[in-house]
């Protein structure tokens, strides 16, 4: 069967965004806030990758943007109770799956595989009822972001998640 040069590269693309969302976790952006748990930890991850901070008041929540000295931003979405329901990202590699998802990270894996086992091409794109996870770019240009649908405030539409 021919497969055109396009389909090719799109298939390797796939399973290089595949290979590294799993595989260089110990290598990737470090210590940002976990999905779904407290934003205390946005101070610690500023200090820790030696970022700036500057935090944007919503009317419903609060975005924590960091900006790392190696060109990195990552925008931690907190709701007025303090929760982190999304965080975005641009940066050169991708952030630590496993540290950024925390409890999630078994459901984002067992859709990586799934997605895998169907043959599906481009950026990573999973919509679970609990869990959204949009990964895209290329060798040193990664973007995307996580959010928790049933934890956003009710104002806060997906686009402004970016």
């Amino acid at each position: 069967m021919f497969r055109s040069p396009l389909t090719l590269y799109r298939s390797q693309i796939c399973r290089s965004l595949l290979f590294l969302a799993l595989y260089t976790l110990p290598c990737s952006l470090q210590c940002f806030a976990v999905l779904g748990e407290d934003a205390s930890s946005v101070q610690a991850d500023r200090a820790h990758i030696h970022a700036t901070l500057s935090v944007k008041a919503a009317q419903k929540y609060t975005i924590h943007e960091l900006h790392s000295p190696a060109g990195a931003t990552v925008r931690e979405y907190a709701s007025s109770s303090g929760k982190i329901f999304a965080i975005a990202w641009q940066a050169s590699t991708l952030p630590d799956m496993k540290q950024l998802l925390g409890s999630h990270f078994e459901e984002f894996q067992q859709a990586i595989q799934a997605q895998a086992q169907r043959g599906v091409h481009g950026p990573l794109i999973i919509h679970q009822p609990g869990l959204v996870v949009e990964l895209g770019g290329h060798m040193r240009s990664f973007n995307g972001r996580v959010y928790l649908p049933d934890q956003m405030p009710s104002e806060v539409r997906t686009e402004e998640i970016r």
